[in-house]
């Protein structure tokens, strides 16, 4: 089947759904979701939306804590974007119906780690994203010229004449659809799923980062990969994400003889920023002996003046399930990777290095978190700069010739059919690449055991390759190609950031170095890595 649209959104959670409301206003679009267009990690977050709605002093003080937790990478142009137009687009969900928790007609806000101050805003308690998602989505269905499209991913990028004209797409059933468009945003989420432990859902695989490389686009700070202090550690049970407004709300973490640790690591003790808070746990449950790690604990027992349960409906709910109540017991938890600071590369509206393709949230690097994420920014930045990347469609629109039939290349060749020898073949390629991942590219590095964990990761992605020949493997083989590429491009960005900085912490490296402070790194699969400051290019 072909098509032809005015704008391609690939990806329908915050970012992707609010770059669409903009472009419905100039053309057609379509949405695609790999799933049901709820399944994103804009549906999983818990915690809430960071926006500094008080004036220029509280948007100030927002840049400078954003600047703070980035940890000497941030792109400050980009941060000021962030801050100064986050009031706006909160403004624009409320007026769309997002419903945010409130006390006596006023906004309720909490506090995050790294977080000068309450900012926080979260809806009932702690569904602040599917509550954004739903307020999106339901704003996006009411517009005839937005077509919602599910349970499709995208294959590969059409290029013609060095400008990407739209994708080709795979469904569930193994059908493929050729979509032409004037601009395609990529706003397809981050790669959770490269690791082993992870928070993020199953279908957050780095999909547009691959299709970004395999077309020769400039990738950035692939090396900096933001681990959540706190997962639930229960054997068998999925990495559950244990939001940071239960430490906002007072929790502490304490060893396994109930001492709370983190004064021997930060000032801000349980706020300190993530990648702090995260190393801790983990040097914390190796004090004792590194062999056998004791369990680090999240004890909310002495918390007043809260009622947990209606605080934080959906955690406690989950916990519930599993015999256990913030209330009443300490958490078991333990870091898993969460977000991606890293991803294509873009400038300040979404424009990438590849003609007629954008990206914005997750997906996209601008510089904006630098090397560590502020809590709560995440869902912000979707907002901002799908915004942003919707408006550069519209206005780089006229630049196209308009049509958008003729002859199109179709970069790489992806999976089509499946069969169930392949998908065996390819389940056991994903689980080592993530083993290897979560073991040599985690929360601590050290450069041996990087460098035998990239020539892992490479002979993982050939195995892959061989089978892509071959054209088996379906959605899955799609999907284990494309983590395979994204690995390897993480892989050479972590080997060439010789320092610490942020959530890049080797131990072979353990300090930051001056000449790394605002130099990013930039991969293509042509030429490797490279490093060069934002904006002096």
């Amino acid at each position: 089947m072909k098509r032809a649209v005015d704008f391609l959104v690939l990806g329908a959670g915050i970012a992707g759904l609010r770059a669409a409301l903009t472009l419905a206003k100039s053309g057609t679009v379509m949405v695609v979701a790999k799933e049901a267009g709820q399944e994103s990690n804009t549906h999983y977050a818990q915690g809430g939306i960071a926006v500094a709605m008080g004036g220029d002093e509280d948007v100030a003080l927002h840049l400078e804590d954003t600047l703070m937790a980035g940890d000497g990478l941030v792109f400050s142009p980009a941060a000021v974007a962030l801050v100064e137009d986050g009031p706006l687009r909160v403004d624009e969900l409320m007026e769309w119906g997002a419903r945010f928790d409130r006390e006596d007609g006023e906004l309720m806000r909490t506090r995050e780690g790294a977080h000068s101050l309450p900012r926080i805003l979260h809806a009932f308690g702690d569904a602040t994203g599917a509550e954004i998602g739903r307020a999106l989505r339901a704003e996006a269905l009411r517009h005839e010229r937005i077509e919602m499209v599910e349970w499709r991913m995208a294959r590969s990028l059409m290029v013609r004449d060095g400008r990407v004209v739209g994708a080709d797409l795979l469904d569930h059933d193994g059908g493929t659809h050729r979509v032409l468009a004037r601009a395609t945003l990529l706003a397809t989420g981050g790669a959770g799923q490269i690791y082993s432990e992870t928070t993020n859902p199953a279908v957050a695989t780095g999909d547009g980062i691959a299709l970004a490389l395999e077309a020769g686009a400039e990738v950035a700070d692939m090396e900096f990969y933001q681990f959540h202090p706190t997962a639930l550690n229960l054997p068998g049970v999925p990495r559950f994400l244990l939001s940071e407004a239960l430490r906002g709300e007072g929790a502490e973490l304490v060893n396994e003889a109930g001492e709370r640790f983190m004064e021997r690591y930060h000032p801000m003790l349980e706020l300190a920023p993530r990648d702090v808070v995260a190393r801790a746990i983990v040097r914390e449950s190796r004090s004792a002996d590194e062999t056998n790690p004791q369990t680090i604990y999240l004890d909310m027992r002495r918390v007043r003046g809260v009622n947990l349960r209606e605080r934080f409906p959906g955690i406690s709910a989950f916990l519930a399930r599993h015999g256990l109540s913030l209330a009443e017991d300490r958490i078991p938890v333990s870091p898993a990777a969460h977000y991606f600071m890293g991803g294509v590369r873009t400038d300040l509206h979404g424009r990438t290095t590849l003609s007629g393709l954008y990206a914005a949230g997750e997906v996209a690097a601008t510089g904006v978190h630098g090397a560590n994420r502020l809590a709560s920014n995440s869902l912000l930045e979707g907002l901002v700069f799908g915004a942003r990347a919707a408006e550069a469609m519209v206005a780089d629109a006229p630049l196209c010739s308009g049509k958008v039939d003729g002859k199109d290349e179709s970069v790489g060749q992806g999976f089509v059919e499946a069969n169930d020898g392949a998908s065996v073949r390819i389940a056991d390629c994903v689980e080592r690449l993530r083993r290897c991942m979560w073991r040599s590219f985690g929360l601590l590095r050290e450069g041996a055991g990087m460098r035998r964990g990239a020539d892992e990761v490479a002979a993982i992605a050939g195995e892959l390759e061989s089978m892509r020949a071959v054209e088996t493997g379906g959605r899955a083989g799609n999907e284990a190609v494309g983590m395979a590429r994204v690995a390897r491009a993480m892989a050479a960005s972590a080997l060439a950031r010789e320092e610490s900085r942020g959530a890049h912490f080797r131990s072979d490296f353990p300090t930051k170095r001056v000449e790394f402070a605002r130099v990013h790194t930039v991969f293509t699969e042509s030429v490797g890595v490279r490093f060069t400051s934002f904006g002096e290019e």
